[in-house]
Order: structure tokens, then sequence, then C-alpha cells
């Protein structure tokens, strides 16, 4: 593809600390004309887009500022105008993060396109935090899922066996109790371990590590107004060994079925 021809990129700009940012995602946003870029994004990152316009269209806590239509309608218009543009994405674009709508809106509309991966939150929150989503002789595989929703998320919990992969939920914060007593009714040990990681990868990241139980007794505080990110499954245990580079193993203590 020509570099100097209209293009639209979709740019994961990874969990938030803006040193997780790949080169490809830093060079894009050098040469934008347009930054049309979510929540949670660092500011920082606005920084290397010197030259060009920059829009907030994200959401938070249900709160669009921009329809999705209204974002690929603008993405379509100005790179027929010739001008390069970065959506800017937490995370990946395609982990739950509408990458593959916009991409078909970009593609239907002939608009020459890119997708640069980023580094999800599914799988930073929980390496940052001391745990490994797979390990051998705990968990050979693991499943991503939403937790924004009822209707989204319990279908999900319902087709999961218990204890035979480890589960990461994102935007499941303010869910976690009702998604912790929905895996327990289905099955699942009231044992099982818990996380709830949030602010991953930023210097004010908190690690709570518990049981299913715990959670659904509702003994897990968190700042519901933060990103978060559910690990469950044994996994989860090996953060008190690892440790984790965010939150030094010493600081959480044991506190009624979990550790803050």
């Amino acid at each position: 593809m020509n570099n100097h021809s209209p293009l639209v990129s979709l740019v994961g700009a990874g969990p938030g600390d803006p040193e997780l940012l790949t080169r490809r995602g830093a060079s894009r946003l050098g040469a934008a004309d347009l930054v049309l870029y979510d929540a949670l994004v660092d500011p920082a990152l606005l920084e290397l887009a010197p030259r060009a316009r920059r829009w907030f269209v994200g959401k938070r806590a249900g709160k669009r500022a921009m329809q999705q239509e209204t974002i690929g309608k603008l993405m379509v218009r100005a790179a027929r105008r010739g001008q390069r543009v970065v959506r800017l994405k937490c995370g990946d674009p395609c982990v739950l993060g509408r990458g593959g709508e916009e991409a078909l809106v970009l593609a239907e509309a002939g608009v020459p396109y890119e997708i640069v991966p980023g580094v999800s939150s599914a799988l930073a929150a929980p390496a940052l935090a001391g745990i490994p989503v797979t390990h051998r002789g705990l968990s050979s595989g693991f499943v991503v899922i939403t937790g924004h929703s009822a209707a989204s998320t319990d279908p999900l919990l319902d087709g999961l066996a218990p204890g035979r992969y480890t589960v990461v939920v994102l935007m499941g914060l303010r869910r976690r109790r009702a998604i912790a007593q929905r895996l327990i009714e289905r099955g699942w040990p009231a044992d099982t371990e818990m996380a709830v990681l949030t602010s991953a990868s930023h210097a004010d990241a908190t690690r709570w590590l518990g049981t299913l139980g715990a959670v659904a007794l509702g003994l897990c505080d968190a700042d519901e107004s933060r990103p978060g990110t559910l690990v469950i499954g044994d996994v989860v245990g090996l953060a008190r060994s690892i440790g984790g580079a965010e939150v030094p193993l010493q600081a959480t203590k044991q506190a009624q079925g979990g550790s803050r």
C-alpha cells in the first residue's frame, strides 16, 4: 500500500501505559491528520500526534460520546479527503473493541485501511499482576468474555465447564458479584481462585486476590470508576508466589477470604 495514499489505521493503544504502545502505532500517530480516540487512552499518546486534530469518541459506563455510525462516517469522509486517520482504541482493536465492525465499514466504503494490533488488557492485566493466564498443570487455555451486561455475559458463563479454562472478564468490574454468583450456581466451587484487577499498567493499579465465594458475598471492594479485569481459575493462586510489577506481594494482605 502506498505510504502517501489515504489510510485509516485502527490502532490498539495497549492497556494504558504509553510505553506499551507498539512502534507501528507510534509511527501512525506521528503521521496522522486526524485522531479519533477512545476513553482510557492516556493523554501522553495524543502528544505523539502533534499535527493531528483530535476528537474524543469514546464512552464510559454506557455513556457514548459519539454514535458508532458517526465514527464510521468520520473515518470514511476524512480518508476520502486524503487525510491520514488513526482510530485509537484501548487494548487491541479486535478484542471487544468493535475493530471488526469499523474495518467492515471501511472495506465497504472502499477506503484503504489497516489494523495495528495492541496489547489487550485481557493479557496485560493478569501478567502485570503476576498471573499467567496459562500454566502447565493448571490451565492449558483461557477464554475472554465481556462482563458488560447480564444479557451478553450470562449465556457465556453458562457454557463454561467448571475449572476447565482460565476465565478473563473485561468490562465486568461493576458486575463482579453477579458473575461470581452465576458461576457458583453453575457448579463452580466457591473456593475457586479469583482476582479483581484495576487500572492495569498504571501507577495506581490495584490487585485483590480471593475466591469466587468471597466475591459473591460482596467481600471485594473496588473503585468501580476505574477500568477493571476479572480473572478466575487456579492460575490466580500463582500471583502469591510470582508477585507482580504493579503491586508488590507484600502490599497484599489477607482479609475475609481474599487480599487487597
